[in-house]
């Protein structure tokens, strides 16, 4: 339901409270969270005190990862977890501390200012949590006094103001308020998109600063979410933003059709405008995650229905490949096809190896693992306890073999502020291009990568075709480019990967 990239290049995975999971807990529970490590596909169950069901995520400026809002406690279930309405949930990991590893979620008692399940979460420049939207208490969000169309401020330290301000686009949008797509924007403001609403807004003044078209098409938001990307970023356009927006739905109900278009935007152009462009196939709760060639996968979902307990079916199991340097009409290309079904409460993410890791689907209540047909809701697909790795082209076929490798970087404290560092790698001999990207994989859930975003850092010192190789790396100029917290950098040569490093960036 929730995963993330840990700096220990592991991945957290975050659930609500079950009547069963495949862990249990040393006091005789079923674990709801779990740290998995890709390479040794070992795993360890952890702890949480509230239920996380339904929350939103980021890491914060010191690289703890935190889970925020979630769902009432299921007493009768597990008497151990309580209320997780108002719950906030930090973990810790390290690249060099390994005596983090395995230790639970801590829960120190610090509360949001109001309950909120199915929010959104943005760092700000400053290291603040921008929180916003959610359901008070998980009832018909027809009904406006079940829904707080409310933002609330964190400090650094994951703390909250205290306060709540109501944002009128998600008050216009009821009842598709929940989960809003939000992206920081280079002139440290916010990209807020709701339903087929968006808008820029500066949380400084509380104000709405541009009103942007709304996106054609149908709802792009819960229960019809699609996927949202902030494309990569550089100098080359004064790390402009350019935002894509794809799927969606018009109703939810299991007979729902999905949307097949995606829009495209700069929110800060003079006029913007949306440019529309489509997948080959309609889908709700697709996803879409950057790759370090600049390309983005798009994976999960399904053709007909909606988010929610057993209202999609269809499933939509294409491997989708946007490139977005390409021209209007010749972006997408379709790639290799899954077996496994991944809908209502999937996951995707980058490893360090540059290979995507894919999981969840829990579309049911509580965890079936066997299909049971002709029921309403729908049980015909299953709790998914799978992972897959998807392999990008980049390191398939002869790829495989051409790997940059001793990649090793001067320093892994770096600041976003037009500073320099230094990689040194080897490349195959022949090589013809190299790059640099800056990425945060960010906090994955029900189809939004919040906080998600890479950088392409300016870069000299490359010479063609030498194996050996040293370039001096210019970070972003500030940090409403690159906000602080934890990153990967990848070095790709003619598009393919090394393993990537964390970094934290100040």
């Amino acid at each position: 339901m929730h995963a993330g990239l840990m700096p220990n290049g592991r991945v957290v995975f975050l659930d609500k409270v079950e009547k069963f999971t495949q862990l249990k807990l040393p006091n005789g529970q079923w674990a709801y969270s779990a740290e998995y490590d890709p390479v040794t596909r070992n795993v360890v169950p952890l702890a949480y005190k509230t239920n996380a069901f339904c929350s939103g995520g980021a890491f914060l400026a010191d690289g703890r990862f935190v889970s925020i809002g979630g769902n009432a406690p299921l007493l009768d279930v597990d008497p151990t977890v309580g209320d997780g309405f108002d719950g906030i949930r930090y973990l810790q990991r390290s690249a060099t501390d390994a005596s983090l590893n395995g230790q639970s979620w801590s829960e120190p008692g610090n509360k949001i200012v109001s309950a909120r399940w199915y929010a959104s979460v943005q760092t700000m420049p400053d290291g603040q949590l921008f929180v916003a939207s959610g359901s008070y208490n998980g009832l018909d969000p027809t009904d406006p006094e079940n829904n707080n169309w409310t933002y609330e401020m964190l400090n650094a330290q994951g703390i909250t103001s205290g306060r709540n301000l109501t944002m009128e686009i998600l008050k216009k949008n009821q009842p598709y308020y929940m989960y809003p797509f939000v992206h920081l924007l280079n002139n440290g403001q916010l990209f807020i998109q709701v339903s087929k609403s968006a808008e820029i807004f500066n949380t400084a003044t509380n104000t709405v600063t541009k009103p942007l078209p709304d996106v054609p098409g149908d709802h792009r938001t819960y229960p019809n979410t699609g996927g949202s990307v902030l494309l990569p970023l550089s100098s080359a356009n004064g790390y402009a933003a350019d935002v894509i927006i794809c799927g969606g739905g018009p109703y939810q109900d299991i007979t729902s059709p999905t949307d097949a278009s995606c829009g495209r935007i700069q929110p800060l152009a003079a006029n913007p405008t949306w440019e529309m462009e489509s997948m080959p196939e309609g889908r709700g709760m697709v996803e879409g995650t950057l790759l370090p060639d600049g390309t983005v996968i798009w994976v999960n979902g399904a053709g007909t229905g909606a988010q929610g307990f057993g209202i999609a079916t269809n499933p939509t199991l294409d491997v989708l490949i946007y490139d977005p340097a390409k021209p209007l009409g010749q972006r997408f290309t379709t790639g290799p096809r899954s077996s496994i079904a991944r809908l209502y409460h999937s996951v995707a993410l980058l490893l360090l190896d540059g290979t995507l890791m894919i999981a969840g689907s829990n579309p049911v209540e509580q965890p079936i693992l066997t299909p049971v047909p002709n029921k309403v809701p729908s049980e015909d697909y299953v709790t998914e306890f799978r992972v897959e790795i998807y392999t990008p082209p980049y390191l398939s076929g002869p790829n495989a073999n051409k790997r940059p490798t001793d990649l090793t970087l001067s320093s892994k404290s770096l600041k976003a502020d037009g500073s320099t560092f230094t990689v040194r790698f080897t490349a195959p001999a022949g090589n013809k291009a190299a790059k640099v990207a800056l990425y945060h994989g960010g906090f994955v859930t029900h189809s939004l990568h919040m906080n998600h975003r890479m950088v392409f850092l300016d870069t000299t010192g490359y010479r063609a075709g030498a194996t050996s190789q040293t370039l001096t790396v210019k970070m972003p100029p500030n940090r409403n480019v690159a906000q602080p917290g934890p990153y990967v950098v990848y070095v790709t040569v003619d598009g393919v990967p090394a393993i990537g490093q964390f970094v934290m960036v100040a």
